[in-house]
């Protein structure tokens, strides 16, 4: 199985977001699955790489020539594929992975989620979409979401379509489903 992860590429966070994704890299290998991630070597996307290449597990990297050209690319991936444009990339993580993992991340990295969430929702995939937050960055989002659905803006049953978890092996075990 390929797990997709999306996830923050910013050299400014915390270091408990780097090892979160070192953490589920490394439990994705262990499983005997494999990383699709957006190709970049920095932050949490170089970290959930490193963390899977570490247990022996096979990643696939997916990258615009635009970032490879500012030398933003994880050269140690087992698979670079580089794409012309950001909707090319995201096509082709939503076509290579079997499920899809969330950490904690800004603009992009909701911008990924809430394109794999809606796909799921209108039938483009049927691929588990799944939040691993265990310092609670998404709460808001998540109240968000609840209260979109009781002012009827998110059908019944498009909540529903979101696994949120806190642990990596919650999120692992969400990724069978």
């Amino acid at each position: 199985m390929r797990i997709g992860v999306f996830c923050s590429s910013s050299p400014t966070i915390d270091p408990k977001y780097v090892d979160l994704a070192y953490e589920l890299g490394e439990g994705i290998a262990n499983a005997g699955w494999e990383l699709v991630t957006g190709g970049g070597h920095i932050s949490m996307m170089g970290a959930v790489s490193k963390g899977a290449r570490s247990a022996a597990g096979r990643t696939t990297g997916v990258i615009p020539q635009s970032l490879v050209d500012i030398e933003f690319a994880d050269h140690d991936n087992d698979e670079l594929h580089v794409v012309a444009t950001m909707g090319e990339r995201k096509a082709l993580i939503t076509d290579i992975s079997d499920a899809f993992i969330t950490l904690p991340g800004g603009a992009g990295t909701l911008e990924e989620f809430f394109e794999i969430w809606v796909g799921r929702y209108l039938k483009f995939h049927n691929k588990p979409v799944v939040i691993l937050d265990p310092f609670g960055i998404y709460d808001p989002l998540h109240e968000l979401v609840v209260h979109l659905e009781t002012e009827n803006f998110i059908k019944p049953g498009m909540r529903e379509l979101i696994k949120w978890t806190t642990t990596v092996s919650q999120a692992l075990k969400a990724c069978e489903l």
